[in-house]
């Protein structure tokens, strides 16, 4: 748990928020001293949580194996932040209209600290190799729709996005060299675009744009993303780096409007 001395903070709600969070694809299911260990707790905190967020319909136990897993209630907030994303709104329709041109799978992503988060998603007709459904994340380091966002912001904010995060490679594509990263962030805003080839799946490469709010500052990025079945990174970059640059464009436009 968190170190804080302001007396506003409410630590019993970090411990709530700590067991939600606790679970995911590697922890479907657990018991409570699985949750005391995850969620960094006592087990008779655990408890008190686990059956207050039970209470609530939160989090239920299986009638067989007799452990904990989430509910369906999990994802209200997270609806709840996607209706209250006015972005969202504003992009969908450009993205629906890049995801018809390109024929491929057009995202939106936000970031959340040194992470990029799926917030929109139009999926191509055709195979993709990857499914990153809504509210999955992707370090920003490695993604193309996270060099696209750090492209926008100041050098010293792009190293201090780089020296927090935990970079390590997924696959034998993976930049994993801070000063080779800076440099292809540097690219990105050069061209308008970023791009990542194979660096976090192997077969999955995508372009990205960022996305600019009204302070001048990015807030998200588009983008699309290119099967290396289907595309070389070079075919790619010619037949959809313009239409990605000019869609991030036309959303942000749109956002100055509001």
């Amino acid at each position: 748990m968190s170190e804080h001395n302001n007396p506003l903070f409410n630590q019993s709600l970090e411990k709530g928020l700590a067991v939600l969070r606790g679970f995911g694809a590697a922890r479907r299911t657990m018991n409570l001293a699985d949750i005391a260990q995850v969620a960094g707790i006592s087990k008779s905190s655990a408890q008190r949580m686990v059956h207050t967020l039970e209470e609530l319909g939160y989090i239920r136990k299986h009638p067989q194996s007799r452990r904990f897993q989430l509910t369906p209630k999990v994802m209200e907030i997270g609806y709840n932040y996607l209706a209250a994303d006015t972005l969202v709104d504003v992009a969908n329709p450009y993205l629906a209209e890049l995801n018809q041109l390109t024929g491929e799978t057009v995202n939106l992503t936000e970031p959340d600290g040194v992470s990029m988060v799926y917030v929109a998603r139009f999926v191509a007709p055709k195979f993709i190799p990857i499914h990153m459904p809504i509210g999955s994340r992707i370090p920003m380091y490695l993604s193309g729709g996270g060099r696209a966002y750090l492209s926008g912001l100041p050098d010293e904010d792009v190293h201090a996005a780089l020296q927090a995060s935990d970079i390590r490679p997924f696959t034998q594509h993976t930049l994993t060299d801070p000063a080779a990263i800076f440099e292809r962030i540097q690219a990105a805003r050069s061209k308008g675009y970023a791009t990542n080839k194979e660096e976090m799946f192997l077969g999955d490469m995508t372009l990205a744009a960022p996305v600019y709010g009204s302070h001048g500052l990015p807030v998200a990025a588009v983008h699309v993303v290119a099967p290396s079945s289907r595309w070389s990174m070079e075919d790619a970059e010619l037949k959809m780096g313009s239409a990605i640059v000019q869609c991030a464009r036309a959303i942000s436009n749109a956002i100055r409007t509001l």
